[in-house]
């Protein structure tokens, strides 16, 4: 019909019916955490890396396609964009002992 409303459709996303679902933190953060230690704030990522890097809490490779963290200073004094460019790339039981 010409000049009626246009029917709106509904989402198909998610029913009315459906209870709620909790917000998943870490997929929001983009699988960043925070960690609070003695040594200030840090942003912690699991990531798989694509190619070799030097674990500086052992100081051995860290070899491509393994999982494992990516950490950078949050409260750096020149900004946490300057803690994100010193980022460092750590196995994960390295991290977890530092």
């Amino acid at each position: 019909m010409i000049g009626s409303m246009p029917t709106s459709r509904r989402s198909s996303r998610r029913p009315y019916s459906a209870g709620h679902v909790p917000l998943d933190q870490s997929r929001a953060r983009g699988g960043m955490s925070l960690e609070i230690a003695d040594d200030g704030e840090w942003g912690v990522r699991q990531v798989v890396g694509d190619k070799a890097y030097r674990c500086p809490g052992c100081n051995q490779t860290i070899a491509p396609g393994s999982n494992h963290v990516v950490t950078w200073k949050r409260d750096s004094w020149q900004g946490e964009a300057a803690g994100v460019e010193s980022r460092r790339h750590w196995h994960s039981a390295c991290w977890r002992r530092r």
